[in-house]
């Protein structure tokens, strides 16, 4: 499974996030703590703590397509 670390500061972040989950063919999750939800789920990405890191998971893609995708949110 490959994750990576990022984090969504602002709404339009996580728009543009939840978008760019969406274009992935396969399972995306978030993941904050003990919590996961749908990636592509806008509704499950707000209901975790955004004050924190989050972890992206994927079964479809490899950790560096991830990192590609999401390289603007990577936790620096």
């Amino acid at each position: 499974m490959a994750q990576i670390a990022i984090r969504l500061n602002t709404l339009t972040e996580v728009k543009e996030f939840n978008a760019a989950a969406a274009q992935i063919p396969g399972d995306v999750d978030l993941r904050s703590g003990r919590y996961c939800v749908d990636a592509k789920s806008i509704m499950g990405i707000f209901s975790l703590n955004l004050g924190r890191d989050l972890t992206v998971e994927s079964n479809a893609v490899s950790e560096d397509e991830l990192r590609k995708r999401f390289a603007v949110y990577l936790v620096k």
